[in-house]
């Protein structure tokens, strides 16, 4: 039976007066333990227990100038302009609630509106993809749990890896960011525009790298290695996509220019999910003909 209220003020037994000793230590444990492990993390712990993530939105960063591909989302693809393409694909995700383009820029934003989309403008400033979704959640008028950064460079990308990932932050409380990975193909395996991923055997990221991932001695590629290759989708718990932006910037990350490893080196944990997928997104001018000729060969409008 539950204690009462009044036996706790009143100490009606040693064993009452022990078990509210008991709980008064394990109460002070979790307090130290919150200044160790830091005040985010612990915020995340206490928060897992309670919530479940089931308010999702997906958001599309897209902005003009890009030092490898200059006004990248708006290249034509098979006659429409990429970002359509990959926001038509987001529409079908049955998880999301809402699909929106983040920008800085009038001419995706005007483009986008014209197909339908909704439209939320951000700042030049933003960093990269993670700030740009961290700005636009907070200029929606909704609140959500799950924030879904959808690459505008991966026209081809399945509902269902969307609908996955979003699955795998619901159902893994004590992570704030999921994502998903391939096979790599050999000959991507030192293209430094095709990002490797190494996960543990619970499905949480190890790391990411531009390099090739496990590295061998021999310095070649194992044909029997199962290399992964990182997708450009991601999501994030929301409470979590408001302080990225204010953590510090970390030394892998900078050295790899990879966002990602902001998360990592900071102690958080990312879930990974590997899926099937032919990965044809578009990191320059030279891709877009490879995807043409991909989406002709499948036949893919």
């Amino acid at each position: 039976m539950p204690m009462s209220l009044n036996s706790i003020c009143t100490g009606s037994s040693s064993s009452d007066r022990g078990s509210t000793k008991s709980s008064l230590i394990l109460h002070g444990v979790a307090a130290a333990a919150a200044l160790v492990v830091g005040a985010h993390a612990y915020y995340f712990y206490r928060r897992s227990a309670t919530v479940f993530r089931s308010r999702v939105v997906g958001i599309i960063p897209a902005r003009f100038a890009s030092s490898r591909f200059q006004g990248k989302p708006l290249v034509e693809i098979l006659g429409k302009p990429m970002i359509q393409r990959t926001w038509e694909r987001a529409k079908l995700a049955t998880t999301l609630d809402r699909v929106v383009v983040a920008t800085d820029d009038e001419k995706i934003a005007e483009c986008c509106r014209g197909f339908g989309a909704d439209v939320i403008m951000t700042a030049e400033s933003c960093r990269n993809g993670a700030e740009r979704c961290s700005e636009a959640l907070q200029k929606l008028e909704k609140k959500y749990d799950i924030v879904v950064n959808i690459q505008g460079d991966e026209p081809l990308i399945e509902p269902e890896i969307i609908d996955g990932i979003v699955k795998a932050l619901q159902t893994t409380p004590d992570a704030v960011f999921s994502t998903a990975v391939t096979a790599l193909k050999p000959e991507d395996a030192f293209d430094p525009n095709r990002v490797k991923c190494v996960v543990d055997n619970r499905g949480y990221a190890i790391y990411f790298s531009r390099g090739l991932i496990p590295f061998n001695k021999s310095g070649k590629v194992n044909p029997s290695f199962p290399y992964n290759l990182h997708l450009g989708i991601q999501s994030y718990d929301s409470e979590f996509l408001k302080i990225y932006p204010d953590l510090t910037p970390t030394p892998l990350q900078l050295e790899e220019d990879l966002e990602q490893l902001k998360v990592l080196e900071n102690g958080y944990k990312m879930k990974v999910i590997k899926v099937n997928h032919d990965a044809h997104g578009v990191d320059t001018p030279e891709d877009v003909a490879k995807i043409e000729s991909y989406m002709r060969e499948k036949n893919l409008s």
